[in-house]
């Protein structure tokens, strides 16, 4: 959300004053008899949320800072900006620990200490602080036992991991959590009194999808990696009457960063499919339309592949339709499947399985053909229709494509609000199947895919719109997925 945020125009230096004066009110309220205060901060975004609190705390209150680390290797440029605005202060006094026989100067700093404001690691840990961090944790609680001051953590006491939603073997032992925005996860099951403070966060952040979402998508590669680490696309596309469909999702599909590409399609169009790029595998099997005679080896190609992709340029001939749905039953819990296009007229006449490794990606013609019911153009009543119909799935995730699209597996829901009325062109639904399942290779998750991918397809035809306005094709939108990809890390990371 953070993230989010700052893709929204509201940056992180901004939410980091308001968490920091929001951490400071309220030792305001509820310690206004305090007179010394010690923030012992790291380098960390939660370190600059308290160097904030000490610079407003030090306007009522004897501050000290104590700054674990060198602060010459502050990973963030928020934070070191508030530490050159708190080292500037002459009424707040710096301690810096570099190294561990450092640390013995703590007990005499902290002994008459009223409060200590514990800043030092915030959610994004995992698992037992080590290093001098740790042993700074361990120091602030055994010395806790023996002179009794009061801990007041930072949005989550450092050492509590927020993924597992449990402490860590090393906790601070707080007595008072100022949290942002949200409770979050087992912060409730601590027994400690938690504060929540809004800090400013829109809410556009937390429904609408954004670089933010793609974290866990956006990472560097083992050099040691390997072909097939990063996903086995497989097609199941392609007939007498459509080409070009089943070769844009395996194209995308190799431009959002899976290893292989491969189509399995009838012999009357596979030639024509693999002159579209070399980069692509074609397989054939004999006739013009998929058939049970050719399911048996969709089913054996289906076993090394990552993601199953079925339904572009099927075409909709009756046997193709039986054909396609008893092969997305036989696949259903057992692959993670991808389905559109002609796939879901299959879906539509005999039911879709329950299963939460299934994505689908309608638009709203194809999803009053499967559902019976056409959307609203009201964004509410649009999400809530998702979401009941794929809670009524066992949480099968539906992408409704759409001016903005609604993304929900029936217990959450997000919308996506990037792409253009230039990408009504045809083939960018075929583009959105690859790299929805370029990304599930990735991710295990197959809501976030579903939200991540729709988000890559429209901010890749965005780029494309630029350069070729209403005239842009699918082909352009595929070009444009590593620019895209390119910019959402640079927003993540501040390249």
């Amino acid at each position: 959300m953070d993230i989010n945020s700052r893709w929204l125009g509201v940056n992180t230096e901004l939410l980091m004053e308001n968490a920091g004066k929001s951490v400071a009110d309220v030792i305001f309220e509820k310690y206004p008899t305090a007179k010394k205060i010690v923030c012992i901060c790291s380098r960390t975004n939660n370190g600059g949320d308290g160097l904030v609190a000490a610079r407003h705390l030090s306007a009522r209150y004897d501050v000290i800072v104590i700054f674990i680390g060198d602060p010459e290797t502050i990973k963030t440029a928020e934070t070191r900006k508030n530490w050159q605005r708190v080292y500037n202060l002459h009424t707040v006094k710096k301690v810096i620990i570099k190294y561990p026989e450092d640390l013995k100067i703590l007990e005499d700093i902290i002994k008459d200490a009223d409060i200590i404001i514990d800043a030092i690691f915030g959610v994004g840990v995992k698992g037992k602080p080590k290093g001098l961090e740790g042993e700074t944790i361990a120091k602030i609680n055994a010395l806790k036992e023996k002179y009794g001051f009061k801990i007041i953590s930072v949005d989550v006491p450092s050492g509590f991991d927020t993924e597992e939603g449990k402490p860590s073997e090393l906790m601070i032992n707080a007595d008072v959590i100022t949290t942002f925005h949200a409770m979050k996860h087992g912060l409730e099951k601590l027994g400690r009194e938690v504060i929540i403070k809004h800090i400013g966060i829109p809410k556009d952040s937390e429904i609408f999808v954004g670089p933010g979402d793609f974290i866990e998508f956006i990472r560097e590669r083992d050099p040691w990696s390997h072909k097939g680490d990063f996903g086995r696309i497989l097609v199941i596309g392609g007939s007498e009457h459509y080409t070009g469909a089943p070769a844009l999702s395996a194209m995308a599909a190799l431009r959002t960063g899976a290893d292989l590409s491969i189509i399995y399609a009838p012999e009357a169009v596979a030639s024509t499919i693999r002159s579209f790029s070399p980069n692509v595998i074609a397989e054939s099997y004999p006739g013009k339309f998929f058939n049970e005679d050719s399911m048996k080896r969709a089913l054996e190609l289906s076993e090394k592949a990552s993601v199953v992709i079925v339904g572009p340029g099927l075409g909709s001939e009756s046997e193709t339709l039986k054909t396609t749905y008893k092969f997305i039953t036989e696949l259903a819990g057992k692959k993670p499947l991808v389905v559109d296009a002609d796939a879901l007229k299959s879906l539509a006449i005999y039911g879709i399985p329950r299963s939460r490794d299934i994505i689908i990606t309608p638009h709203a013609g194809e999803f009053k053909l499967i559902f019976g019911e056409e959307p609203s153009k009201d964004l509410y009543m649009r999400g809530e229709l998702v979401k009941k119909h794929a809670k009524a799935l066992d949480n099968v995730t539906i992408l409704l494509k759409g001016h903005i699209d609604v993304i929900s597996d029936g217990d959450r829901l997000l919308f996506n609000r990037t792409g253009n009325p230039g990408m009504t062109v045809g083939g960018t639904g075929d583009v959105l199947t690859g790299i929805v399942a370029a990304i599930r290779a990735q991710c295990s998750d197959s809501f976030k895919s579903a939200a991540m991918g729709a988000f890559l397809c429209g901010f890749a035809g965005d780029l494309a719109f630029e350069k070729y306005g209403y005239c842009l094709t699918a082909t352009d939108v595929i070009e444009q997925i590593p620019v895209a990809i390119r910019e959402i890390r640079r927003i993540i990371y501040q390249e």
